[in-house]
């Protein structure tokens, strides 16, 4: 299965570089595709993270009124998930859709010409920033580095931007937490073919405008919606705090 995946990709690729000729714009189309396709999916995860939002008081208001009894709780917090046609999980796919195209790419680069570039810019697209630096030096590797910082920049920047609602310590601890995530990305991207980083830059720039632009939108429109939905006809949620004895004291 994985094998076909690479030859579907290999030749969509190539499909794709005939078309356009050029292999480096070939990679930025197709992650266009791929996010293109995937847009409607993240978009439907959103609007259900806005509604999810709006519950927010109602699920504290389960959470510390049912303390006691977790099963209960959870019964509850299903009842609330299922009303808002929210799944916890929804946001993460559409970045586990993207991560076997992220992967393939390391085998697909083999299969293209070794001097398949970047309009010039990266001579060659299934090299990595250590390989050029290793037999041509600095000046030749400076377009592989460049984008390889923009790999870790671009895993911050996301990060960044989704802590601009947190408090003084958490967005500290969230900030600190994308540096040091964004250093490993700059790791493991220097010795990464440049396709690879092509793709990622790619689409991370894409998550950008998305989120500043796309998101912002529909999450604005899906909060006035669950709002007044949830003006309209609020759930009721069944949940009784069980009366706790008190604790014997001890005869000294």
């Amino acid at each position: 299965m994985w094998e076909w995946f690479i030859s579907f990709l290999t030749s969509v690729l190539a499909g794709i570089e005939g078309f356009v000729g050029d292999w480096g714009l070939a990679v930025i189309i197709l992650t266009f595709i791929i996010r293109l396709l995937l847009t409607p999916l993240m978009n439907h995860s959103t609007r259900s993270t806005a509604r999810m939002q709006v519950m927010q008081p109602k699920i504290m208001e389960i959470q510390e009124r049912y303390a006691d009894d977790p099963v209960r709780q959870s019964e509850e917090l299903r009842k609330i998930y299922a009303e808002m046609k929210f799944n916890p999980l929804g946001g993460c796919l559409p970045v586990i859709l993207q991560m076997p195209v992220f992967f393939a790419l390391f085998s697909v680069v083999r299969d293209v010409p070794a001097d398949a570039c970047f309009y010039g810019i990266l001579p060659s697209i299934s090299t990595s920033v250590s390989a050029v630096l290793a037999s041509s030096g600095v000046v030749a590797a400076l377009p592989y580095i460049i984008f390889d910082l923009l790999f870790g920049v671009l895993t911050f920047l996301p990060l960044a931007m989704n802590t601009a609602s947190q408090d003084a310590a958490a967005r500290k601890q969230s900030l600190w937490m994308g540096g040091i995530m964004a250093l490993m990305m700059v790791w493991f991207g220097w010795s990464c073919p440049a396709a690879v980083l092509l793709y990622y830059v790619t689409s991370s720039l894409w998550g950008v405008v998305q989120q500043r632009v796309i998101t912002k939108r529909v999450m604005e429109k899906a909060k006035a919606e669950a709002e007044e939905a949830a003006a309209n006809s609020p759930i009721e949620v069944d949940v009784v705090r069980r009366e706790k004895k008190p604790r014997p004291h001890k005869k000294n």
